[in-house]
């Protein structure tokens, strides 16, 4: 596994029909039915639950449980306010960015289907240069070509419909993975990828192994804090997107360093577990893979923070893919550090001993 690419044509057309597809917060269930199927050679069995959560089990019969997660929600908005002359006004569905929405083509969820809309802005020429208003949730508005209200609602739209942007995956200078949503359709993407290089490779787990693609982590975490209750894991990695620091206005003494390319981010927070951490991390030294450290501040803001403070606390870590401008449509990820955590949490399973508790007092 060391030189030789591990991502192969199956898996990048799996990752480019997985990210084109709309997944927004509260709606997944169509991402997840393509993540299913993807997973369906490499794993025994499925759990879903009544949101929408799935999770790929190795080894159900097996009593020490071990869960690898990512989220399968992207961030969107949602139809609030329709006005008399045919304009839409947004609120959020996850932390969607207000000032990247000017002149952004929409796709609006409908029950007849997908209608296109386009997010205004007030020409440049008629602004007010010397008190120049930036775009806000208030002053966003969304033109679908209708003259008034009631043409909007004709085509199906109402309160409620949610809006997704259109952008699809591209690749940029041969290694860049470029596209709306990597947040966190990558983490599926690389926790499918760990579950069939265990088949390919005919590794045998002593536990059961929980292939988890959490829905509503995006508005809180809501997903994981329901599926851990079921699983009721003994430990959980969970790989999420990290920011790479090194692009203009972000402040380094504040963020931390962290750059794309550089390897995989591991965690260094009240809610990752240390012992955990250190098998991360020493399976990464003795392996050779590259890693870079972060440190956060109270929560992770992650799903980590859900599994390790539920079911009388699970042993819990955090493997970040470094990520350059998140919630934007223009999401960037080096195919390197993919291959990286993908190989990190693969290894680290590999280390996990049956019964493992990671206890502090032992």
């Amino acid at each position: 596994m060391a030189n030789k690419s591990i991502l192969n044509k199956k898996s990048m057309d799996f990752l480019e029909k997985y990210l084109n597809n709309a997944a927004p917060t509260g709606y997944e269930w169509t991402g997840q039915k393509l993540w299913m199927d993807y997973l369906k050679p490499y794993v025994d069995e499925f759990i879903t639950d009544t949101y929408g959560t799935a999770v790929g089990v190795i080894n159900p019969k097996a009593k020490y449980k071990v869960v690898i997660e990512g989220h399968a929600d992207e961030i969107s908005w949602y139809v609030n306010y329709i006005s008399d002359n045919g304009l839409i006004y947004v609120i959020r569905n996850g932390g969607s960015d207000h000032q990247i929405a000017p002149s952004k083509i929409v796709n609006i969820h409908t029950k007849k289907g997908i209608v296109k809309g386009v997010f205004g802005w007030p020409a440049i020429h008629t602004r007010n240069k010397a008190k120049e208003e930036p775009p806000k949730p208030d002053n966003i508005t969304i033109d679908v070509g209708a003259k008034d209200k009631a043409e909007v609602e004709k085509m199906g739209i109402h309160v409620g419909c949610v809006i997704t942007y259109p952008d699809e995956f591209h690749i940029l200078n041969g290694d860049k993975f470029v596209c709306r949503a990597l947040d966190n359709r990558m983490g599926g993407f690389m926790i499918a990828e760990v579950a069939r290089l265990l088949k390919e490779n005919k590794k045998t787990l002593p536990f059961g192994l929980y292939v988890t693609n959490s829905v509503q982590e995006e508005i809180g975490l809501r997903g994981a804090e329901m599926i851990t209750q079921t699983i009721k894991p003994n430990v959980a990695i969970v790989t999420d997107v990290t920011h790479d620091t090194t692009t203009p206005m972000i402040e380094r003494k504040k963020e931390g360093h962290l750059e794309i390319g550089l390897g995989p981010v591991v965690a260094y927070a009240p809610a990752v577990q240390q012992k955990l951490r250190d098998l991360i991390t020493g399976t990464a030294e003795k392996k050779k893979i590259p890693f870079q450290r972060s440190a956060l501040s109270r929560a992770t803001g992650t799903d980590t923070d859900a599994f390790a403070y539920s079911n009388g606390g699970v042993a819990s870590a955090l493997i970040s893919l470094p990520l350059r401008y998140m919630h934007t449509t223009v999401e960037m990820v080096h195919k390197d550090d993919v291959e990286n955590v993908i190989k990190l949490i693969y290894e680290t399973l590999l280390n996990i001993k049956e019964g493992e508790t990671f206890s502090y007092f032992k």
